[in-house]
């Protein structure tokens, strides 16, 4: 793989000889990918020790964690389209993701100083919020980075980054406690001092990328933002596909739980269980965009799925051992590296690019929130029929809705490299 470093490493930058246009990566996309890693380094830190804090040190129920819990992976898409949609009015993509990754540092301030339910969750929910903030404006730079033929992969060597931090986070937070056995509030510093550093390279290193105003400077026309930009029947039909696939995605935690409650291997090694999935998943990320960007992004994006549907039967199947749990880590990271960057490669090349934030938002958006009612309702199934059962139920909803969105989504991406 050839990553460029020059012209600001936009995607219009000449191709150097011999080398294929469709082989470059931009420098943005490495540089937002390094905000991302140290970010995520920050984040999955004290996500990893975030339940033995709450349930451990400051005493709180796990009815109290469950709702924390709800407020972490929901909360987000409260403001994602609204991120998107103010970077589209705006041409100001990089500020407004500074604004959201601004928002997440000053939330790790705030667990220096949280010790009661309330406090953290106005802590919990402004980070997320600049998750939610950020998210949408950043893959919009990416896209506007990158080539369309090379959009895929683009996405792939972001994520593969992300991932990384994703990985050593958790790492990180369990060398310190296992140095120092009370050392949460030295994690917090650590989370904090990462997130500094994300926000410092963002600010510093990334260029003020305005898709809209370098359009007009190349001789493009320039079109402004409209909300009729968002009726393409392309965007509608991968919405649709994400919601329905995304009412049977549910979280990781619940899988794992399945593992560790019938095998001795999850439930020794519990707290690392998610770096096994992210070490899959930035090993894959950037050969799956690859691929998805030759033979088709929604085609890759399906097969995903594919893959989640064998995680859950892993999880299900009543044989317990060791290659069972890590099939089904492989499974996991192999469904997030086809679906989590194809996904918003799919919504940017939908609109046209004065809405193309928003349509990233939108796509995140709906799978935010339909993940977040398959959470919540695999847990109240869980209650009703028990942890197989319901794992069989969620695998047989997605084996049939899988075919179901395949008809949606069937002729809406025919080629790889559509703009």
């Amino acid at each position: 793989m050839y990553i460029s470093f020059s012209d600001h490493g936009t995607a219009k930058s000449a191709a150097p000889p011999g080398r294929p246009v469709a082989t470059r990566v931009s420098s943005v996309v490495i540089a937002l990918g390094i905000v991302s890693l140290v970010t995520d380094i920050s984040t999955e830190s004290v996500s990893a020790i975030l339940p033995l804090y709450i349930t451990g040190v400051l005493g709180l129920s796990t009815i109290a964690y469950g709702f924390l819990d709800g407020t972490y992976q929901g909360i987000s898409a409260i403001v994602r389209i609204a991120g998107g949609w103010a970077s589209d009015r705006g041409d100001q993509p990089k500020w407004i993701a500074f604004f959201g990754y601004g928002l997440s540092a000053l939330a790790r301030t705030g667990l220096l100083f949280a010790t009661g339910f309330t406090a953290l969750v106005a802590v919990i929910s402004v980070d997320r919020l600049g998750k939610g903030v950020r998210t949408a404006p950043r893959d919009a730079l990416i896209t506007a980075s990158s080539l369309p033929e090379n959009l895929g992969r683009s996405f792939g060597v972001h994520r593969m980054l992300d991932t990384v931090g994703a990985a050593v986070g958790p790492l990180l937070a369990f060398a310190i406690l296992f140095a120092i056995p009370d050392g949460y509030d030295t994690v917090f510093v650590v989370s904090l001092a990462f997130a500094i550093i994300g926000v410092f390279v963002l600010g510093v290193v990334v260029p003020n990328t305005r898709p809209r105003a370098d359009s007009t400077a190349a001789g493009t026309p320039r079109v402004a933002f409209r909300w009729a930009q968002l009726r393409d029947p392309r965007l509608r039909r991968l919405l649709l596909t994400a919601g329905l696939l995304g009412i049977v995605t549910i979280g990781d935690g619940f899988i794992y739980l399945v593992l560790q409650s019938r095998d001795a291997f999850a439930a020794a090694w519990f707290p690392l269980l998610y770096v096994g999935t992210n070490v899959v998943f930035l090993l894959l990320a950037i050969p799956l965009g690859r691929i998805a960007d030759r033979v088709g992004r929604g085609r890759v994006f399906l097969l995903g799925h594919l893959a989640l549907l064998a995680a859950y039967v892993c999880a299900a199947v009543p044989v317990a051992g060791l290659p069972t749990t890590v099939l089904c880590l492989v499974a996991l990271g192999v469904f997030y590296a086809s679906t989590d960057g194809i996904l918003a490669a799919l919504a940017s090349q939908s609109t046209p690019e004065a809405s193309r934030a928003t349509a990233i938002a939108s796509a995140q958006t709906v799978v935010a929130l339909t993940r977040l009612l398959a959470s919540t309702g695999f847990g109240l199934l869980w209650f009703a029929v028990g942890r197989a059962n319901a794992m069989l139920i969620i695998a047989a909803a997605l084996a049939v809705l899988i075919p179901l969105a395949a008809l949606v989504l069937r002729g809406a991406f025919t080629k790889a490299r559509t703009t």
